[in-house]
Protein backbone atom coordinates (compact mmCIF):
# COMPACT_ATOMS: atom_id res chain seq x y z
CA UNK A 1 0.00 0.00 0.00
CA UNK A 2 1.74 3.73 -1.15
CA UNK A 3 1.89 6.41 1.11
CA UNK A 4 -0.61 8.16 -0.49
CA UNK A 5 -3.27 5.76 -0.74
CA UNK A 6 -5.36 7.05 1.95
CA UNK A 7 -6.53 9.89 0.31
CA UNK A 8 -5.94 8.67 -3.38
CA UNK A 9 -8.81 5.71 -3.25
CA UNK A 10 -11.62 8.04 -2.02
CA UNK A 11 -10.46 10.65 -4.43
CA UNK A 12 -10.70 8.00 -7.67
CA UNK A 13 -13.72 6.86 -6.23
CA UNK A 14 -15.62 9.94 -6.38
CA UNK A 15 -14.22 10.79 -9.83
CA UNK A 16 -15.73 7.57 -11.60
CA UNK A 17 -18.97 8.27 -9.75
CA UNK A 18 -19.06 11.68 -11.21
CA UNK A 19 -18.07 10.59 -14.48
CA UNK A 20 -21.53 8.64 -14.88
CA UNK A 21 -23.52 11.81 -13.32
CA UNK A 22 -25.98 13.04 -15.79
CA UNK A 23 -26.22 16.35 -14.28
CA UNK A 24 -25.28 18.94 -16.86
CA UNK A 25 -23.13 21.12 -14.22
CA UNK A 26 -20.79 18.00 -13.48
CA UNK A 27 -17.90 18.67 -16.00
CA UNK A 28 -18.33 22.53 -14.54
CA UNK A 29 -20.48 25.30 -13.86
CA UNK A 30 -20.06 29.17 -14.12
CA UNK A 31 -21.75 32.40 -13.20
CA UNK A 32 -20.73 35.64 -15.53
CA UNK A 33 -23.18 37.79 -14.12
CA UNK A 34 -26.52 36.61 -15.43
CA UNK A 35 -29.80 35.44 -13.42
CA UNK A 36 -28.44 31.46 -14.17
CA UNK A 37 -25.57 29.61 -13.97
CA UNK A 38 -24.40 27.79 -17.18
CA UNK A 39 -22.39 24.65 -18.57
CA UNK A 40 -18.40 25.52 -18.15
CA UNK A 41 -17.69 24.88 -21.45
CA UNK A 42 -20.42 27.64 -22.80
CA UNK A 43 -19.33 30.51 -20.43
CA UNK A 44 -18.60 33.49 -22.47
CA UNK A 45 -16.89 37.09 -20.99
CA UNK A 46 -17.29 39.98 -22.93
CA UNK A 47 -14.25 40.90 -25.82
CA UNK A 48 -13.58 43.91 -23.85
CA UNK A 49 -13.47 43.31 -20.51
CA UNK A 50 -9.98 44.41 -19.56
CA UNK A 51 -9.32 41.73 -17.75
CA UNK A 52 -9.06 39.70 -20.82
CA UNK A 53 -7.76 42.63 -22.68
CA UNK A 54 -4.91 43.83 -20.22
CA UNK A 55 -4.93 41.27 -17.34
CA UNK A 56 -6.39 44.41 -15.62
CA UNK A 57 -7.91 41.58 -12.51
CA UNK A 58 -6.95 39.61 -9.54
CA UNK A 59 -8.76 36.38 -8.44
CA UNK A 60 -8.20 33.36 -6.25
CA UNK A 61 -8.50 29.58 -5.99
CA UNK A 62 -10.15 27.83 -3.45
CA UNK A 63 -10.77 24.18 -3.36
CA UNK A 64 -13.22 21.54 -2.12
CA UNK A 65 -12.55 18.44 -1.23
CA UNK A 66 -14.54 15.44 -0.70
CA UNK A 67 -17.57 17.55 -0.06
CA UNK A 68 -16.08 20.44 2.17
CA UNK A 69 -14.98 24.09 1.32
CA UNK A 70 -11.11 24.58 2.59
CA UNK A 71 -10.36 27.24 3.95
CA UNK A 72 -12.61 29.47 2.05
CA UNK A 73 -12.21 32.58 4.22
CA UNK A 74 -8.90 32.47 4.25
CA UNK A 75 -8.64 32.77 0.22
CA UNK A 76 -11.62 35.84 0.58
CA UNK A 77 -9.44 37.46 2.79
CA UNK A 78 -6.60 37.30 0.45
CA UNK A 79 -9.00 38.14 -2.42
CA UNK A 80 -10.35 41.38 -0.44
CA UNK A 81 -6.65 42.55 0.18
CA UNK A 82 -5.47 41.74 -3.78
CA UNK A 83 -8.81 43.91 -4.88
CA UNK A 84 -8.37 47.24 -2.10
CA UNK A 85 -4.60 47.28 -4.08
CA UNK A 86 -6.12 47.45 -7.38
CA UNK A 87 -8.80 49.44 -6.57
CA UNK A 88 -10.85 46.98 -7.54
CA UNK A 89 -14.63 46.65 -5.88
CA UNK A 90 -16.25 43.03 -5.19
CA UNK A 91 -19.45 42.97 -7.33
CA UNK A 92 -21.16 40.60 -5.24
CA UNK A 93 -19.34 41.74 -1.98
CA UNK A 94 -18.18 39.15 0.15
CA UNK A 95 -21.30 37.13 1.57
CA UNK A 96 -22.37 37.22 -1.65
CA UNK A 97 -19.64 35.69 -3.29
CA UNK A 98 -19.66 33.08 -0.46
CA UNK A 99 -22.88 32.20 -1.05
CA UNK A 100 -22.99 31.82 -4.63
CA UNK A 101 -19.83 29.74 -4.39
CA UNK A 102 -21.34 27.31 -2.05
CA UNK A 103 -24.20 27.47 -4.31
CA UNK A 104 -22.79 26.76 -7.61
CA UNK A 105 -20.90 23.77 -5.81
CA UNK A 106 -24.28 21.97 -4.69
CA UNK A 107 -25.66 22.17 -8.00
CA UNK A 108 -22.93 20.89 -9.69
CA UNK A 109 -22.56 17.82 -7.64
CA UNK A 110 -18.97 17.79 -7.94
CA UNK A 111 -16.95 16.96 -4.31
CA UNK A 112 -13.28 17.50 -5.42
CA UNK A 113 -13.61 21.21 -7.04
CA UNK A 114 -11.44 23.44 -8.39
CA UNK A 115 -13.15 26.71 -7.63
CA UNK A 116 -11.93 30.11 -9.26
CA UNK A 117 -13.24 33.96 -8.16
CA UNK A 118 -12.13 36.23 -10.86
CA UNK A 119 -12.75 40.24 -10.70
CA UNK A 120 -12.11 42.38 -13.49
CA UNK A 121 -11.91 46.42 -14.10
CA UNK A 122 -14.78 45.70 -16.58
CA UNK A 123 -15.00 47.61 -19.86
CA UNK A 124 -13.53 50.29 -19.09
CA UNK A 125 -9.64 50.77 -19.31
CA UNK A 126 -8.28 53.28 -16.39
CA UNK A 127 -6.32 55.48 -18.66
CA UNK A 128 -9.24 57.13 -20.09
CA UNK A 129 -11.57 56.37 -17.09
CA UNK A 130 -10.91 56.98 -13.28
CA UNK A 131 -10.70 53.80 -11.89
CA UNK A 132 -13.73 54.66 -8.80
CA UNK A 133 -15.96 55.30 -12.42
CA UNK A 134 -15.23 52.02 -14.07
CA UNK A 135 -18.00 48.82 -13.45
CA UNK A 136 -15.91 46.43 -12.26
CA UNK A 137 -17.16 42.31 -13.58
CA UNK A 138 -17.35 39.24 -11.43
CA UNK A 139 -16.76 35.93 -12.82
CA UNK A 140 -16.49 32.77 -10.87
CA UNK A 141 -16.46 28.93 -11.90
CA UNK A 142 -16.24 25.58 -10.29
CA UNK A 143 -14.23 22.49 -12.13
CA UNK A 144 -13.56 18.95 -10.96
CA UNK A 145 -10.27 19.64 -9.11
CA UNK A 146 -7.15 20.36 -11.01
CA UNK A 147 -3.62 18.53 -10.09
CA UNK A 148 -0.54 20.21 -10.71
CA UNK A 149 1.46 16.89 -9.70
CA UNK A 150 -0.89 14.14 -10.62
CA UNK A 151 -0.81 11.07 -8.46
CA UNK A 152 1.90 9.02 -10.36
CA UNK A 153 4.44 11.51 -9.63
CA UNK A 154 3.25 12.82 -6.30
CA UNK A 155 4.23 8.95 -4.74
CA UNK A 156 8.03 9.57 -6.23
CA UNK A 157 8.67 12.97 -6.42
CA UNK A 158 8.84 15.00 -9.58
CA UNK A 159 11.49 16.89 -11.14
CA UNK A 160 12.42 20.60 -11.19
CA UNK A 161 15.12 23.23 -12.36
CA UNK A 162 16.14 26.58 -11.37
CA UNK A 163 15.80 28.93 -14.09
CA UNK A 164 18.64 30.22 -15.62
CA UNK A 165 16.93 32.51 -18.56
CA UNK A 166 13.98 33.57 -17.01
CA UNK A 167 13.97 35.72 -13.78
CA UNK A 168 10.43 36.65 -11.69
CA UNK A 169 8.96 39.61 -12.33
CA UNK A 170 10.50 42.24 -9.73
CA UNK A 171 7.82 43.08 -7.30
CA UNK A 172 7.99 46.82 -8.06
CA UNK A 173 6.47 45.86 -11.68
CA UNK A 174 3.96 43.66 -10.10
CA UNK A 175 3.22 42.73 -6.66
CA UNK A 176 3.54 39.20 -6.44
CA UNK A 177 1.05 39.19 -3.17
CA UNK A 178 -1.69 40.58 -5.31
CA UNK A 179 -2.92 36.85 -7.47
CA UNK A 180 -2.92 37.80 -11.08
CA UNK A 181 -3.00 36.33 -14.61
CA UNK A 182 0.04 37.94 -15.56
CA UNK A 183 2.37 34.87 -15.95
CA UNK A 184 4.82 35.65 -18.57
CA UNK A 185 7.88 34.71 -16.59
CA UNK A 186 6.13 31.69 -15.20
CA UNK A 187 5.50 30.34 -18.55
CA UNK A 188 8.91 30.75 -20.00
CA UNK A 189 9.88 28.94 -16.70
CA UNK A 190 7.90 26.38 -17.74
CA UNK A 191 8.95 26.02 -21.40
CA UNK A 192 12.72 26.12 -20.29
CA UNK A 193 11.92 23.29 -17.31
CA UNK A 194 11.07 20.97 -20.47
CA UNK A 195 13.60 22.08 -22.44
CA UNK A 196 15.62 21.30 -19.58
CA UNK A 197 13.87 17.58 -19.24
CA UNK A 198 11.83 18.96 -15.90
CA UNK A 199 8.73 19.58 -15.23
CA UNK A 200 8.79 22.61 -12.87
CA UNK A 201 10.81 25.82 -12.86
CA UNK A 202 11.73 27.26 -9.66
CA UNK A 203 12.56 31.52 -10.90
CA UNK A 204 14.96 33.48 -8.86
CA UNK A 205 14.53 37.29 -7.74
CA UNK A 206 18.14 38.30 -10.03
CA UNK A 207 19.86 38.48 -6.76
CA UNK A 208 20.63 35.09 -6.38
CA UNK A 209 17.86 34.16 -4.27
CA UNK A 210 14.57 32.07 -4.79
CA UNK A 211 11.17 33.76 -5.23
CA UNK A 212 8.52 30.98 -6.49
CA UNK A 213 7.66 28.49 -9.06
CA UNK A 214 4.48 28.34 -12.08
CA UNK A 215 1.61 28.86 -9.34
CA UNK A 216 3.29 27.13 -6.39
CA UNK A 217 5.50 28.36 -3.43
CA UNK A 218 8.69 26.83 -2.72
CA UNK A 219 9.47 25.21 0.87
CA UNK A 220 13.31 23.58 1.80
CA UNK A 221 13.55 21.19 4.37
CA UNK A 222 17.26 21.13 5.95
CA UNK A 223 17.93 19.08 9.21
CA UNK A 224 13.86 19.13 10.25
CA UNK A 225 13.55 22.99 9.76
CA UNK A 226 11.52 24.35 6.44
CA UNK A 227 12.46 27.31 4.93
CA UNK A 228 10.58 29.40 2.50
CA UNK A 229 10.95 32.62 0.48
CA UNK A 230 9.74 35.63 1.40
CA UNK A 231 10.00 38.24 -1.51
CA UNK A 232 8.90 37.87 -5.10
CA UNK A 233 6.25 35.26 -3.69
CA UNK A 234 2.41 35.22 -3.44
CA UNK A 235 1.56 34.56 0.69
CA UNK A 236 -0.10 31.66 -0.25
CA UNK A 237 -2.78 29.98 1.25
CA UNK A 238 -1.60 26.38 1.30
CA UNK A 239 1.44 27.30 2.12
CA UNK A 240 0.09 28.83 5.69
CA UNK A 241 -1.80 25.41 5.72
CA UNK A 242 1.38 23.60 5.55
CA UNK A 243 3.14 26.10 7.93
CA UNK A 244 0.32 24.87 10.65
CA UNK A 245 0.79 21.25 10.36
CA UNK A 246 4.53 22.24 10.74
CA UNK A 247 3.83 23.90 14.07
CA UNK A 248 2.09 20.76 15.05
CA UNK A 249 4.38 18.14 14.03
CA UNK A 250 6.76 20.52 16.12
CA UNK A 251 8.70 21.39 12.97
CA UNK A 252 10.44 24.81 13.06
CA UNK A 253 10.34 27.04 9.72
CA UNK A 254 11.17 30.56 8.31
CA UNK A 255 10.40 32.67 5.78
CA UNK A 256 12.94 34.78 4.66
CA UNK A 257 15.68 35.48 1.76
CA UNK A 258 16.38 32.02 0.80
CA UNK A 259 19.84 31.74 -1.51
CA UNK A 260 19.85 29.80 -4.70
CA UNK A 261 22.77 27.75 -3.11
CA UNK A 262 20.34 26.06 -0.19
CA UNK A 263 18.56 24.54 -2.72
CA UNK A 264 20.67 22.32 -4.06
CA UNK A 265 22.13 21.74 -0.32
CA UNK A 266 18.55 20.59 1.31
CA UNK A 267 17.33 17.47 2.68
CA UNK A 268 13.79 17.71 0.90
CA UNK A 269 12.52 19.80 -1.39
CA UNK A 270 8.29 20.56 -2.11
CA UNK A 271 6.53 22.82 -3.85
CA UNK A 272 2.67 24.04 -2.55
CA UNK A 273 0.14 25.10 -4.23
CA UNK A 274 -4.01 24.55 -3.91
CA UNK A 275 -3.98 22.71 -7.61
CA UNK A 276 -2.28 19.75 -6.18
CA UNK A 277 -1.50 20.31 -2.13
CA UNK A 278 2.08 19.02 -1.18
CA UNK A 279 3.98 18.47 -3.99
CA UNK A 280 7.24 16.34 -3.90
CA UNK A 281 10.34 17.09 -5.68
CA UNK A 282 13.10 14.62 -6.07
CA UNK A 283 15.34 15.69 -8.60
CA UNK A 284 16.47 19.50 -8.88
CA UNK A 285 18.71 20.27 -12.11
CA UNK A 286 19.10 16.44 -13.06
CA UNK A 287 20.63 15.55 -10.18
CA UNK A 288 18.65 13.89 -6.81
CA UNK A 289 17.28 16.56 -3.88
CA UNK A 290 18.77 14.23 -0.53
CA UNK A 291 18.55 10.80 -0.95
CA UNK A 292 16.64 11.43 -4.07
CA UNK A 293 13.57 9.71 -2.46
CA UNK A 294 10.36 11.39 -1.33
CA UNK A 295 11.63 12.11 2.70
CA UNK A 296 9.96 11.92 6.08
CA UNK A 297 9.23 15.61 6.73
CA UNK A 298 7.69 15.97 3.07
CA UNK A 299 5.60 12.78 3.80
CA UNK A 300 4.64 13.44 7.11
CA UNK A 301 3.44 17.23 5.98
CA UNK A 302 1.45 15.98 2.96
CA UNK A 303 -0.65 13.23 5.35
CA UNK A 304 -1.23 16.65 7.95
CA UNK A 305 -2.07 18.73 4.72
CA UNK A 306 -4.91 16.38 3.94
CA UNK A 307 -6.35 15.42 7.23
CA UNK A 308 -6.42 19.25 7.94
CA UNK A 309 -9.11 19.02 5.23
CA UNK A 310 -11.57 17.42 7.44
CA UNK A 311 -11.37 19.53 10.20
CA UNK A 312 -13.82 21.99 10.97
CA UNK A 313 -11.82 24.69 11.87
CA UNK A 314 -10.56 24.91 8.36
CA UNK A 315 -13.46 23.33 6.44
CA UNK A 316 -16.87 22.86 6.03
CA UNK A 317 -19.39 20.28 4.71
CA UNK A 318 -21.67 21.40 1.25
CA UNK A 319 -25.39 20.71 1.54
CA UNK A 320 -25.58 19.44 -1.56
CA UNK A 321 -29.00 18.86 -3.89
Amino acid sequence: MSWTDHIFEGYRRRVAELEISENPFAHGIAWTGGPDFVPIDQAKVPLLDQGFLKSDLTYDVPAVWDGRFFRLDDHLDRLEASLAKLRLTNPLGRQGMRDKLVEMVATSGIRDAYVMMIVTRGLRYIRQTPPEDCVNNCYLMVTPYLWVMDEAVQKTGGSAVIARNVRRVPAGAIDPTVKNLQWGDFTRGILEARDRGAQYPILTDGDANLTEGSGFNVVLVKDGKLFTPKRGVLEGVTRKSVLAVADKLGLPWVIDDIPVGMAYAADELLFVTTAGGVMPVTRLDGQPVGDGTVGPVTRALWKGYWDAHYDPEHSFAINYY
